[in-house]
């Protein structure tokens, strides 16, 4: 150890006093996370409303830290929540378990699971970590109300589910035209 260390030392310390301090102001101003970020999940809704989580419990089972629970249940002409026959009636996310791996993700049949880049999750309530349907439900858009029974689906769902998802997405399908008059024009 040399003579003048403690000065070498002292010297960086006095060079940055003078620096401007880069302080965030965090929990008064939130920082933006990444757009593709994946954070907490979100149960999405079609473009009229209703949900398109039909409860077929895909996500519990492909969920390796067994942090999902979906119980199903069956819509009526006086209770639809879904266009199809189930919907998914209790829907958990223990996040206490939860390793964000977005394996639920990518099990969805329906694509109404999704994960959003909001991050604040810490809690010091362990009850408050178990997340609800109630609590992973989109909101509803201003002007959109939940439709008595019909079974419709948006613009969107209807291309992907009519033509398939790589021809809904514009590679080669006109609008209205189907899967089948699409692969005879190719192949003829």
């Amino acid at each position: 150890m040399g003579m003048f260390d403690p000065l070498k030392g002292f010297g960086v310390t006095f060079s940055m006093m003078f620096k401007k301090v880069a302080t965030e102001e965090y929990p008064e101003i939130g920082a933006p996370a990444a757009p593709r970020y994946h954070g907490r999940h979100q149960l999405n809704r079609h473009p009229d409303g209703l949900e398109k989580c039909v409860g077929c419990e895909l996500c519990a089972w492909a969920c390796p830290a067994d942090a999902i629970f979906v119980e199903g249940g069956d819509n009526t002409e006086d209770a639809r929540y879904s266009p199809g026959e189930r919907y998914g009636m209790d829907y958990q996310i223990n996040y206490l378990r939860c390793i964000g791996c977005g394996l639920c993700v990518e099990a969805c049949p329906t694509r109404s699971l999704t994960m959003i880049n909001f991050y604040e999750i810490a809690d010091d309530d362990r009850q408050r970590l178990i997340y609800t349907k109630e609590d992973l439900l989109a909101p509803l858009l201003p002007g959109m109300e939940q439709p008595p029974h019909p079974m419709r689906l948006g613009n969107s769902e209807q291309d992907y589910y009519v033509n398939g998802p790589e021809l809904a997405r514009g590679r080669g399908v006109p609008t209205g035209e189907t899967v089948e008059t699409a692969h005879e024009e190719v192949i003829g």
